[in-house]
C-alpha cells in the first residue's frame, strides 16, 4: 500500500522483491515498473537497479546506452555500486566509446568508498599501466585494500607482487600467504602458484604431494600451466607414482588449450606409450570438461 501511495523507498523495495522473487513470483517487468517509479524522486539505488535491468535486458530490451544513463545518475549522487558499474561500461565500451581514463575515474570513486572490486580494478590498472603510468607501489596499495576484504583475484595478484618483488620487497612467505588465501577461494591461477611454491620450496618446506594437490585443483579448472606441471609430476614420479599415461593425458589437455611449451614433453610421453594407450588417452582428453569454481569478487 505504501508503494502505491508513491513512497519512493517502498517503491524501490517492492522492485527488489519482484526482481529477486522474495515471497512473490519473480517478475522483472514488475521490478522494472517499481524501480522506474522510485527514480522519479532520484533514489540512487533505484537508478542503479534500473541501469542493471537495462544492461542485462531483464524486463526490458537490453540497452547499454540507457543503462549508462541511469548508472550516471546514481554515480553522480555518490552511489558506489553505480560508480563501479559505470567504470566497467567505459572500460568495456558498453553504450559509450571505450575510455580507460574515465573508467579509472569512476573506479577510484567507488574504491575510495571501500568497494573491493573497484579497488582491485584500480590496482590492476596501475599494475599494467592502463591509461596511467605503471606504478607497482600504487597497485600494491589497492590490491591490499581489496585482498583484505577477501577479494580472491586481488589476493592472488598481491601474492605475485610479493613473489616478484614488484612495488614491495620480495617475500616468499608473504606471497605464499596470499596465494593460499586465493587458492582456497578457488582461483585457478593461485592454485597453480601455490603448487609452484610447494614444488620449489619457496616460503614453505618442499612438498611434492602438496604441490600435486594444488596443480590438480588448478588443472581441473582448465589452467594449462598447471596441467603441464602436473604432467611433469607424473612423468617424474614426484608426489605421485610414475604414470606416463597420466602424464600424457595432462600434457594433451594443456596442448589442447594452446600451451605450446608442452609440445616436447607431450611427444616424450607419447614415445613411452603404445598406440592403444595413446588412443585411449586422447579419447579421454576429448571428453574432459573443466569444473570451474565460482570466485568471490
Amino acid at each position: 500500500l505504501n508503494a502505491q501511495n508513491g513512497e519512493a523507498i517502498a517503491q524501490y523495495n517492492l522492485g527488489v522483491i519482484y526482481a529477486e522473487g522474495e515471497g512473490v513470483e519473480q517478475n522483472y517487468s514488475e521490478a522494472l515498473k517499481w524501480f522506474r517509479k522510485a527514480t522519479e524522486t532520484d533514489i540512487p539505488q533505484a537508478q542503479h537497479n534500473l541501469g542493471l535491468m537495462y544492461e542485462d535486458g531483464k524486463g526490458v530490451t537490453q540497452d547499454f546506452a540507457e543503462s549508462l544513463k541511469w548508472y550516471h545518475k546514481a554515480a553522480k549522487q555518490g552511489y558506489s555500486n553505480a560508480q563501479l558499474n559505470l567504470g566497467v561500461m567505459y572500460a568495456k565500451e558498453k553504450g559509450v566509446n571505450q575510455d580507460y581514463a574515465e573508467a579509472l575515474k569512476w573506479y577510484r570513486k567507488a574504491a575510495e568508498q571501500g568497494v573491493s572490486q573497484a579497488q582491485y580494478n584500480v590496482g590492476f590498472m596501475y599494475d599494467i599501466g592502463q591509461s596511467i603510468n605503471q606504478d607497482y607501489v600504487e597497485a600494491k596499495i589497492w590490491y591490499t585494500e581489496a585482498a583484505d576484504q577477501g577479494h580472491a583475484e586481488a589476493q592472488n595478484n598481491l601474492g605475485v607482487m610479493y613473489e616478484d618483488g614488484k612495488g614491495v620487497k620480495q617475500d616468499h612467505n608473504e606471497a605464499l600467504k596470499w596465494f593460499r588465501k586465493a587458492a582456497e577461494q578457488g582461483v585457478a591461477g593461485a592454485q597453480y602458484n601455490l603448487g609452484v611454491m610447494y614444488e620449489d620450496g619457496k616460503g614453505v618446506k618442499q612438498n611434492y604431494v602438496e604441490s600435486v594437490k594444488w596443480y590438480r585443483e588448478a588443472s581441473n579448472q582448465g589452467n594449462s600451466q598447471a596441467q603441464s606441471n602436473l604432467g611433469l609430476m607424473y612423468a617424474k614420479g614426484n608426489g605421485v607414482s610414475t604414470n606416463y599415461s597420466e602424464a600424457y593425458f595432462w600434457f594433451t589437455l594443456a596442448d589442447m588449450l594452446g600451451n605450446k611449451q608442452v609440445t616436447f614433453n607431450l611427444n616424450q610421453a607419447a614415445s613411452l606409450l603404445t598406440a592403444n594407450q595413446i588412443s585411449d588417452v586422447q579419447k579421454s582428453a576429448k571428453e574432459w570438461k573443466p569444473v570451474v569454481t565460482q570466485v568471490k569478487q
